[in-house]
């Protein structure tokens, strides 16, 4: 399934499907979608960029071991739960805060900081897996 259409079409379709995961993280609360669904869209981009490029070139893109951003999204994740102990509410509980940029408030949640959080573990965990399979199966 190597072919040069896969190998030239791969990096664009990687690029798409890694935007697409971000829209789809980022209207997750108030639509279908969130950090799991949004994890398993951008980590298929990798494993298709993997498959037409190899998983030597894909670990020199991502810069940092895919366990690594599993690593980061558990501390974000865990960071959004401790950030509602200062003002006395359970463990995980939502606060918001909004910023003025410009003319435009941009809502800021917990929630979202969760929801990341849990993209990261989501999209570290599985490629790390895609690029192990990927590892054993240029070893034949």
């Amino acid at each position: 399934m190597n072919t040069l259409i896969f190998r030239t079409v791969a990096p664009l379709l990687t690029v798409v499907m890694l935007v697409f995961s971000v829209f789809v993280l980022l209207r997750g609360h108030n639509e279908p979608g969130g950090g799991f669904i949004g994890g398993l869209i951008a980590a298929a981009a990798i494993a298709i960029y993997g498959i037409a490029s190899g998983p030597m070139a894909v670990r020199r893109a991502m810069r940092a071991p895919p366990l690594s951003f599993a690593g980061a999204g558990v501390l974000l994740a865990a960071l959004a739960g401790l950030l509602s102990l200062p003002f006395d509410v359970p463990f995980l509980t939502g606060l918001w805060a909004n910023i003025d940029i410009d003319d435009t408030k941009v809502a800021i949640s917990t929630p979202m900081v969760f929801d990341i959080g849990v993209y990261f573990v989501v999209f570290g965990t599985i490629s790390a897996i895609a690029l192990g399979l990927e590892d054993e199966e240029g070893e034949d």
